[in-house]
Parts: C-alpha cells; structure tokens; sequence
C-alpha cells in the first residue's frame, strides 16, 4: 500500500522538488547578489518615471493597502460600467429611438470595445509598462463615457460604447497582471480576487445609481455619464503607483527592479531576496531564449513550447466556462428579464439590485479562502452551484403567470444561487491568467484571455435574444447554460493544476510537466478526495494535508 501511494506520487512530487532544489541553489548566491544590487543603485542616476510621484513606505505592508484601493478602483469601474447599462436600458433606446436591433448592438458594443481594447493590451503593455497601460484605459473610460452621457442618436452612443470597452478591454487585463507581479504569493490570489469583488461592488453600485436617476427625466444621461467620477480619481491614484518590478526586470532594467523592490518587500527577509533573484534568474534565461530566437515573433511559442501552449489553452478554457454559462447576458438585461417575469419595469431596476448583491456577497468567501484552499477545490466547488441556479431559473419559467408569486420567488432564488457561485468562480477567471504565463509571454497572453472574455461576453450578450426565441427560455438558461457548466465541471477534475502558494517562477514549472502526468494526479487526488469526504476529513478536503497537520501540531502542543 504504501509503495502504490508513493508511485502515484512520484510525478506529483517532482515539480515540488525541483522547486526546492532551485530554491536551495539560490541560496549559495543571493547574499552576494544582493551586495551588488546595492552598490549599482548607488552608482545608478535615478530617472523619474513620466507622471509620477515617489511613495517611500516605511513598512511594505502600506504598499499592499494602497494596491488594495487600486485594486477597489479598477474593479469598481469596471463592474459600475457594466452594469449601468442595465438601468439605462429602460428609457434610453426610446428616448433615441432605437429598435430592437440597435438596442441588442447598443448593449454589446462594450464588450466589443473591449476585444479591441484587449487587442491593444499587449502593444501598450510592451511600449509603456503596466502602470502607464492602466492610465491609458482610465482616459478611454472618461471618453467614453462622456460621448455614452451626451449622445443624441445611435451612432454617437455606439461610438461611445465601443471607446467605454476599449478601456474596459485594456484595464480588465491589466490591472490583474500589475497586481499578481507586485504582491507576496500567499496574497496573490486574494488581492486578484479583491479585484473581482471589486467588479461586482461597482455593479450594485451601478444598480443603485440607476435606481436613484430611474425616475429623472432623461436620467440614463446622468446614469451612463456618472463613471466619469471615478474614472478621474482613479487616473490621479495611479500617480503614486510604481511600474511592476517584473516588467523592468523583462525589459533589463534590473537596477530600477530592484529600487521598487526595495520599497514592496521587507529584503531583511530571504523569502524576499529569493523571490527577487529567482525572478532575476528567469527573466535572464527569458532572454537568452529570444536572442535564440531573434528574428521570430515571440508569441508562437504559444504554438511551440509545451509550457507555454498549456498555459494559454488552460487559462482560455477556464474563461469561456465562465461567459457562456451566460452571466454577462443576464447582468445586461437583468432589468428586462425581471419584467419579463412579472416585476414592472421600476421594479425591475430595484430588484436587479437583489442579483448584483448576491455577486457581490459570493465573492466574499473567495476573496477569504482562496488562497488557502487553493484554485483548484474552488472551482471544483463552485461549478455546480451555477447549475443548481439556472435549474431554478429555467424551472421558474414552467410555473404558470396565474401563480406570479410562485414564479419571482423561484427565480429570484435561481437568480441567487447563480449570481453568489459565479461570484466565487468569477475570481478565478481573473487570478488564474494573471498567473500562468512566463513572465515574457504574460501580455501576449493576457491579450488572448482579455479578448476571450469579451469576445465571449460579446457573443453571448449579442444573441441572448435570438438563441432564447430559438431555445426557449427554458432551453437557453437549462440545456445551453447549464450543460456547460455540466461539461465544464468535469474539465475542472481532470485538467485543472493547482498553483496556490507558488510563485510566479514557481509555476513556471508546474506547466512544465506533461497533460497526461498532470490527469494522472488529478485523477488519483479526486480518488483521495471521495475518500476523504466518505471519512468526513473536510478539513483535508478543503484546506489540504498541510493544514491537517498543522491543527494537530497545535492541539499537541
């Protein structure tokens, strides 16, 4: 019994202790590495980076909070503008005369926009950095959504919805990326996951701001035109924020790294000094291999490399389960769908409120435990969930319209559960590919993951319309929706690695052993798992054996 559980774990831990090998042999240099750094940040002219403002912290730490209100900022306006389209929905397309057509193009243009604005993500990433990237979007976002405020036909208000998407599609792959390069690995899924729940504050924030102005006249102006606000304060935070330390490291700037690296990490701690030479180590062979390679795009190792063509197809596929379990479609037309139900259309605003706070409060518990049960189980966990909520949905459409209270009742709960699981699962579509990419590749492929996102937000917000007449609703929400999650589901079983508590350059190495090794270990730790739980060993299934052990570690002593 015992040699089988150590075949089974044999390729399981190879990555584990290659990792540590690496880590040990850093230990050899990194003093003197470090003695170096020094002395050539002495020796360096310092140049101040366009448009900013030097920060020294005293203490790491209050470089994490101030990530934190940039991370609230970037999430929040992304999820306000998104959303208030919604609320604008109810009187907008009369106001400016538009048919059902226009309208459906009207809601979709911003997903649209942001395939353009993803398109761009990695030029501008590559030109300009992470930070100046961001600033970018923030001024697509302010001209988007003065043009969205004063339109006075369709073609004005599509050329605004498509400028909103272009910095939502530039922000939305940035931000995620600027955080997981700047905090510690035991906060990276946490504070990418704060970005999440962000999203979904600006969407109930949304909500309100259009249940305050619902009744104004020609309210959907001051509705569309109110993320100028926060568009603006957030442009000016982003003065105070240093580039990502990875990016100087990708570009050469190593002496400019390590200044930044100086002020976000404690460097009297090893953890610190070796993260930052492993990272410097890296970021060497990523050169030495495009030298190799000069003359040939670097993207088509996405093609080539094993590593790299794991990463894009795991990170992608984690997205597409995400949009076309129909999530954007619903938030889009949240209001609609309420009076298609039975709620008048006042109503129907201020109850859209009730779906956008259960997103809300599902990412909550991502945002607590993700980093401590890991990527993996939660997705696991959260897949089936989407499904028990559109069951309840699609059933809600089979209750009679005589029994109206019956009806809003089950679909308000269908709406909830549906809402508070993607809530959870929605971070993961943010952390994981903001992690898996080399850090050479990680704006060509946030490029294809941000355009992926809207592309398919896009696709299912476009046709919502047209596929429920054709499938019925019931059809669309159940068989459609649900069957992804369904298949999706069992994907996540198989092919789903674990990347909690490594760091970037750690997980380098987790995509670099074969699919096959990788299904072996799932499916052999899926058979632990039921196990487990026919054990009642929760705490191992959630948290892990480490956990376990560390709990009777403390009881003993």
């Amino acid at each position: 019994m015992v040699s089988e559980k150590k075949v089974h774990n044999v390729e399981a831990a190879k990555a584990d202790a290659n990792m540590l090998e690496y880590r040990e042999g850093a230990n050899w240099n990194v003093d003197a590495e470090f003695e170096l750094m020094e002395r050539q940040l002495a020796e360096a002219d310092k140049v101040k980076p366009w448009l900013s403002i030097e920060v020294n912290f005293t203490q790491p730490k209050y470089f994490t909070w101030l990530l934190v209100v940039f991370a609230s900022m970037g999430g929040l306006l992304s999820g306000l503008d998104q959303s208030l389209i919604s609320g604008a929905n109810v009187y907008m397309p009369t106001d400016l005369g538009l048919d059902s057509s226009r309208s459906s193009l009207v809601d979709s243009a911003m997903p649209l926009g942001a395939v353009g604005g993803a398109l761009l993500l990695s030029p501008v990433n590559e030109w300009v950095g992470r930070r100046n990237a961001i600033m970018v979007a923030c001024f697509l976002y302010t001209i988007g959504a003065a043009l969205e405020a004063g339109a006075i036909n369709f073609a004005m208000m599509m050329v605004g919805r498509l400028i909103l998407g272009a910095g939502l599609g530039l922000e939305g792959g940035t931000v995620p990326v600027y955080l997981a390069e700047c905090v510690t690995s035991n906060l990276r899924g946490r504070l990418v996951s704060l970005y999440q729940f962000n999203i979904a504050l600006g969407e109930v924030l949304g909500y309100a701001v259009a249940a305050i102005f619902i009744n104004v006249n020609y309210g959907w102006r001051y509705i569309l035109g109110s993320s100028l606000i926060f568009s603006t304060i957030m442009w000016i935070g982003l003065v105070y924020l240093p580039e990502s330390p990875r990016f100087l490291m990708h570009k050469g700037k190593t002496v400019e790294a390590y200044s930044i690296w100086k002020r976000i990490r404690d460097i009297n701690q090893m953890e610190a000094k070796l993260e930052f030479f492993s990272m410097k180590q890296s970021a060497e062979e990523e050169r030495i291999e495009e030298s190799r390679a000069k003359g040939r795009m670097a993207w088509l190792d996405f093609f080539t490399v094993p590593r790299c063509r794991r990463a894009i197809v795991y990170a992608n596929i984690m997205i597409f389960l995400g949009q076309f379990t129909g999530v954007n479609a619903i938030l889009y037309y949240m209001s609609v769908l309420m009076n298609q139900i039975g709620f008048s259309k006042t109503n129907g605003v201020f109850m859209s409120l009730v779906g956008g706070g259960s997103l809300l409060l599902g990412t909550i518990p991502a945002l607590l435990w993700v980093d401590k049960t890991g990527r993996r189980f939660w997705a696991i966990v959260t897949l089936p969930g989407f499904f028990i909520g559109l069951l309840l949905v699609g059933f809600s459409y089979l209750i009679p319209i005589s029994n109206l209270a019956a009806a809003e009742g089950c679909y308000l709960t269908g709406m909830i559960l549906y809402m508070a699981f993607f809530g959870s699962y929605a971070c993961l579509t943010w952390v994981i590919p903001a992690e898996v990419y080399p850090t050479y590749l990680r704006s060509y492929g946030m490029t294809t993951s941000d355009a992926m996102l809207f592309l398919c937000a896009f696709v299912v917000t476009y046709n919502f319309t047209r596929m429920e007449e054709a499938m019925s609703r019931i059809g669309l929400t159940l068989g459609f929706y649900g069957g992804i999650a369904v298949l999706g589901w069992f994907y996540q079983i198989l092919f789903m690695p674990e990347t909690k508590d490594k760091t970037l350059e750690e997980i380098d190495i987790v995509f670099s052993q074969p699919t096959g090794e990788l299904v072996r270990q799932n499916l052999h730790n899926s058979v632990e798992t039921m196990k487990d739980l026919a054990h009642f060993r929760f705490r191992k299934v959630a948290f892990g054996e480490e956990s376990v052990k560390a709990k009777e570690a403390e009881g003993e002593a």
